[in-house]
């Protein structure tokens, strides 16, 4: 079922979103400012969008693969998450970036994506002494024989 997402556009310097059929369900987004960062600096850059998501869904926001390679930047919180409540006329989409060189990023380059993602279910929580499955071997045993 097709879902219909209202998108606020802070400027004209960036293209607009869209999907791409078959290739990939994350979704670029672009600087809509050129950001100069130091070495050390910590700055949010505008993305340029806002959103009506739909009752009951999130945002999930990371950076593209390319983004610390192209550069030298890294997303300070890891992942993004933006509910629908985060939804007014001046609530802007933004990447935290922090700069591990000195670097430049023009308006429209793409710097990270998201994508759409339902909320998690309701969930209860059982106590229990043991859960009756075969240990894996512990923290980072896998692949290891």
């Amino acid at each position: 079922m097709t879902k219909t997402i209202r998108v606020k556009y802070f400027t004209d310097k960036i293209e607009r979103l869209r999907c791409i059929d078959g290739k990939s369900d994350w979704i670029d987004l672009r600087a809509a400012e050129e950001v100069e960062l130091k070495a050390g600096e910590f700055k949010l850059i505008p993305l340029g969008i806002a959103m009506e998501l739909p009752a009951g869904y999130e945002a999930h926001v990371v950076p593209r693969s390319s983004t610390f390679k192209n550069y030298g930047v890294i997303q300070t919180n890891s992942m993004g998450v933006i509910d629908e409540t985060y939804c007014g006329d001046n609530d802007q989409w933004f990447f935290p970036a922090y700069a591990l060189r000195d670097t430049v990023i023009h308006v429209n380059e793409r710097i990270c994506q998201f994508r759409i993602m339902e909320h998690q279910p309701a969930l209860l929580f059982e106590e229990a002494e043991l859960l009756g499955h075969e240990d894996r071997g512990g923290h980072g045993s896998t692949g290891k024989q």
